[in-house]
């Protein structure tokens, strides 16, 4: 029986709290995408019940109903109808569920839509950092020759210029000039500047500046004017190398500051006036105000664990906020504590197990979201950023996974801080400092109860992650479609002459008719499919194949009811009403369209072994998807005896 779509609008809008309610609404191949006012007007139970609502979740503030292929675009059409609104685009979906979200989670996104571009320099720079530096301290001879100096400056570039990578992705993420965030990021790493590294160093104060007094000389543009006990206009001759909040701060001002002057400036000045003003007020504030503020910040965290490092209950504080430190880039301060410790009547580092702790927490929790997920890109960055993370180089863990997650984070904390305490009631400590996690073992006093100590604070965060954190309904495939752009395919691996062959083979039965098989491979049940939503059969039943060719034939004689927008999905109409979706890989909605050619369009009437599609495996297989072709008849609960398989 053919679906009501009119009724099937009606009932969800009277079980989502009706019209005033809706913020926006717009739909994807499958899914109808709702961004609600107030979810606790939803009525769930209901609206999982409404006919043609196949399954239904709330992901990044929308609310996204199942409903298929070829369907949803007639029950969208009567859900405007019925509602009074207008189409809306996925972007301005998306926009008004990001502005429904509370601000830290707005913040939150911001930083990880920031990171997310720059994983891969960080993650392989992290992971060498780490290889390199345990390879000196395991082998000192390696230490002090041309090729740990070579690979040493090779490991670092990503984190000694972070600060230009980050401005150069958030002017990117803020709608600004990019050119303009990389001076930005360039000025707070200038070489006329004390590296950030080096603020806690007085000898290397002295050296930079030629001084005696170990303290970092100041400019002082507007002379000694004074505001309370403060030099108005006073500016810290110091980078901030490995500090990531101030530059995407900075950033954001930049960008903030760059559209407004575009707008109020008239256009044949603009190129002069616009680029000029933006990068001295925003280097002016940065310098003057950001400055100082993370300068404070530094004091207070290096007096603060100072003092709480001397008993179990501060180690276990530090071992929790040693994280967030490192977040905010303050954490290279902690280098004074150490050198202190060491210069100090027992000549021992027992801040270097709190750290140890607090870094190898980030690994076990970032592992356990490498192990856990499901989403291949994801995986991809988490496990070589847990093996960084290992080897004490935490950031790519940090910023690549847990941090954007947060749940990861707070189990990282946790991790760090039972770890911290058994560092601190065992008393041991190190000989030297600059190293932490494996590595650590070369300086340690005592490796039996430091290994307890990593198995303790990695155990706990790999735990606590593995049964805390869940993944959320991955962002593309059509659940959450990102800009589904069309961008110019790449020639497919190999592609067949004719779908002759490969389309005899009968691979779906029901009463309705066959369905052949769209593509050469091997046939998989649509339960093995590698994506939760397809293998869960919420979208109907099918199969999947896995493709030896990057090519899709028509399985069927039929209308094509769909054809996504980045080229990666094709619905066809069949006899007797059969609804079926044919979705190469999973994710690839991500690709933009990269890598796939379509040669049908939303109308065409299609024969059996038509060619529909070419896609580019080895390009899919890039980009760190799956690139399983689903094949799902949406709608097969309506027929009986219904067969999948190689048949």
């Amino acid at each position: 029986m053919a679906l009501d779509y009119r009724k099937c609008a009606e009932e969800i809008v009277a079980n989502i709290g009706g019209r005033e309610n809706v913020a926006q609404a717009a739909h994807c191949a499958t899914r109808l995408r709702l961004v609600i006012k107030d979810n606790g007007k939803i009525k769930k139970s209901a609206l999982e019940n409404v006919e043609g609502v196949k399954g239904m979740f709330e992901n990044n503030g929308q609310l996204q109903l199942i409903i298929g292929t070829g369907t949803v675009n007639k029950v969208y059409d009567e859900f405007l109808a019925v509602t009074g609104m207008s189409a809306a685009t996925k972007d301005d979906v998306k926009a008004a569920a990001a502005a429904q979200q509370p601000a830290w989670k707005r913040a939150l996104k911001s930083i990880g839509d920031v990171f997310v571009p720059i994983l891969p320099a960080i993650v392989a720079s992290g992971l060498m950092m780490g290889l390199v530096e345990a390879l000196g301290k395991f082998i000192p001879s390696f230490e002090g020759s041309d090729w740990y100096s070579f690979l040493d400056m090779v490991a670092n570039t990503a984190f000694a210029f972070l600060p230009v990578i980050v401005a150069v992705s958030a002017a990117r993420v803020f709608g600004g000039n990019q050119f303009l965030g990389a001076v930005i990021g360039l000025l707070m790493i200038h070489g006329n500047l004390l590296n950030g590294w080096n603020v806690g160093s007085e000898e290397a104060i002295n050296s930079f500046f030629g001084i005696t007094t170990g303290k970092i000389p100041t400019w002082n543009l507007f002379g000694n004017l004074k505001i309370g006990g403060y030099t108005l206009g006073s500016i810290s001759r110091h980078g901030y190398q490995g500090h990531v909040i101030p530059v995407i701060i900075a950033v954001w001002l930049m960008c903030k500051l760059e559209k407004w002057l575009h707008k109020h400036t008239p256009e044949m000045l603009d190129l002069f006036i616009v680029p000029l003003v933006t990068v001295f007020v925003t280097a002016l504030i940065t310098f003057i105000v950001i400055g100082p503020i993370f300068a404070q910040l530094e004091n207070w965290v290096l007096d603060g664990a100072k003092v709480l490092v001397k008993n179990a209950f501060g180690a276990m504080i530090m071992g929790a906020l040693y994280p967030f430190t490192v977040v905010m880039g303050l954490h290279h301060m902690y280098n004074v504590i150490e050198a202190g410790m060491l210069a100090g009547d027992s000549g021992l580092n027992t801040w270097m197990p709190i750290a140890s702790a607090a870094n190898f927490a980030q690994f076990g929790a970032c592992l356990a979201v490498g192990i856990k997920a499901r989403n291949m890109r994801t995986k991809s960055v988490a496990v070589p950023a847990s093996l960084s993370a290992s080897l004490g180089i935490t950031e790519p863990a940090i910023f690549g996974v847990n941090f954007r997650f947060m749940k990861p984070f707070l189990c990282a904390m946790v991790g760090g801080a039972a770890g911290a305490v058994f560092g601190a009631i065992t008393g041991i400590g190190a000989t030297a400092y600059g190293v932490t996690g494996i590595p650590g073992y070369l300086t340690i006093d005592n490796k039996l109860v430091y290994t307890i100590l990593l198995a303790i604070a990695g155990g706990v965060a790999f735990l606590l992650t593995w049964f805390i954190w869940k993944e959320e309904p991955a962002e593309g495939g059509e659940a959450a479609p990102k800009a589904e752009v069309a961008a110019a395919p790449a020639a497919a691996k190999a592609i067949s002459a004719s779908g002759d062959e490969v389309t005899k083979k009968t691979v779906i039965k029901s009463s309705a008719g066959e369905i052949a098989l769209p593509t050469p491979g091997k046939v998989i049940p649509y339960t093995e499919i590698p994506d939760p939503t397809f293998a869960s059969g919420a979208l109907g039943q099918g199969i999947g194949v896995e493709p030896e060719e990057g090519v899709v034939f028509a399985p069927m004689d039929g209308e094509i009811s769909s054809v996504a927008d980045s080229k990666h999905a094709i619905g066809i109409s069949g006899a007797e009403d059969q609804e079926l979706l044919i979705h190469v890989g999973v994710d690839t909605v991500e690709m933009k369209g990269d890598g796939f050619k379509t040669f049908v369009e939303e109308g065409d009437k299609v024969t059996k072994g038509q060619k529909l599609m070419e896609f580019d495996i080895d390009k899919i297989k890039a980009a760190g998807h799956p690139d399983t072709v689903v094949v799902l008849l949406t709608n097969s609960d309506d027929y009986e005896n219904v067969e999948f398989g190689d048949i």
